[in-house]
């Protein structure tokens, strides 16, 4: 007799996982923020922002952020997924279903997230590259993990080459990712747009990333994450790191030298769109094993374990803060709210990422507190499961 489908029981969590997922929410913040209060896809940087503490606050970013949060959260819902699936199977369930009802409910919410109040939003693809991930998951570790790295690792480098040979012929400012005129527009649309207007802005910028053109290194630098943290998922790494704590231990140690290399060479070399290509694509994801790992490793020391537990309240509630972020800080920066867009500095928007991240721990602690799950999470899991689970705790 099948037993009843139903969620993650919370003696079940695995809270490393939950820290990694908040660490990742601070980090995509971190980063988010440049777009939330700048028109930062037009413009650059070390121009726009030119006080030490501006420029300071954005080297620091560029080098320790950028690319690196988004990839752990991308291996992170790999890892969820491969839990799922074993979980379900577990029950003697069929897992196809409920995969397919939880992928769609998400891509709908990344499309009202894209449409109705930020333009960066990234579960549409999340939704879109895990549907190709259900092709993969049967694969055992240790071959969903090579086959992961060989997808990330081929066609990266093809296209990193690509970039260096058109360095090459291209002239500099034919290369250009920079439009000070796109700028100017998106500072009036959204300073003092109609919310129809700043739609229709939204829509522009998120085109600009997600089109058809994009589509194959969009593809080749999320999708394969998925495919290595699932492995990491079915080798048991995060529940059971101490198993291969040595082994564990100089992968670490590896990724990250080897992601600060890649994030420093910008600062090292004469910057190029192919070196600024090799610095997140490579970079980025080195950085975001080695932090992954050193909370996994870390999470058995009870000193270090207290220190990061906060982070685990932001990460059991991951979407909803996800998706709080973008509310909270475009009423702040557009016209239909406070219509800050473009008064505030890199400074002065990481110290604002900090201030509201720590209200989202503080709120969050005393929401788990009462509630199993966030607001979003719990539509989410009741569709997944079509059930209804207990969402209050009980006095």
């Amino acid at each position: 007799m099948h037993k009843p489908v139903s969620p993650v029981l919370e003696k079940d969590r695995i809270i490393s996982l939950d820290i990694m997922r908040g660490f990742a929410i601070l980090g995509i913040f971190l980063v988010n923020m440049l777009s939330f209060h700048s028109p930062f896809l037009y413009l650059d940087p070390f121009e726009w922002w030119y006080s030490p503490a501006d420029k300071s606050t954005y080297v620091f970013i560029d080098i320790f952020v950028q690319a690196s949060f988004y990839p752990l959260f991308s291996m992170l819902f790999g890892y969820g997924l491969v839990i799922l699936r074993e979980r379900t199977i577990a029950k003697g369930l069929p897992f196809g279903g409920m995969a397919a009802r939880r992928l769609s409910l998400l891509m709908l919410i990344g499309i009202i997230h894209a449409l109705l109040i930020w333009h960066g939003d990234i579960l549409i693809n999340y939704a879109i590259f895990g549907f190709i991930f259900l092709l993969f998951i049967k694969l055992n570790g240790k071959n969903m993990l090579l086959t992961g790295i060989l997808l990330y690792i081929i066609p990266n480098l093809i296209f990193a080459l690509l970039f260096f040979v058109t360095v090459l012929f291209v002239p500099a400012e034919e290369l250009s990712i920079y439009d000070p005129a796109a700028a100017e527009v998106s500072l009036q649309v959204y300073q003092n747009g109609s919310f129809a207007e700043i739609t229709a802005q939204r829509m522009e910028d998120w085109y600009l990333v997600n089109n058809l053109a994009s589509l194959p290194i969009m593809l080749a630098s999320i999708f394969p994450l998925f495919l290595i943290g699932g492995g990491a998922a079915k080798l048991k790494w995060l529940e059971e790191p101490a198993k291969s704590r040595g082994f564990l231990r100089k992968l670490m140690i590896g990724s990250l030298a080897a992601g600060l290399v890649f994030k420093l060479l910008p600062y090292l070399l004469e910057g190029s769109l192919a070196v600024g290509f090799l610095q997140d694509i490579f970079g980025g994801p080195l950085l975001a094993i080695g932090y992954g790992l050193a909370i996994a490793l870390a999470i058995n020391n009870g000193t270090i374990s207290k220190v990061l537990m906060p982070l685990s309240y932001v990460g059991k509630l991951s979407l909803s803060n996800y998706l709080l972020q973008s509310i909270i800080s475009t009423l702040i920066f557009y016209s239909y709210g406070l219509g800050f867009y473009g008064e505030i500095s890199a400074f002065g928007g990481t110290i604002l990422v900090i201030f509201i991240f720590a209200l989202q721990v503080m709120v969050s602690r005393y929401w788990v507190s009462c509630y199993y799950y966030g607001p979003v999470e719990w539509i989410w899991r009741s569709f997944t499961y079509l059930k209804r689970p207990n969402w209050r705790r009980r006095a």
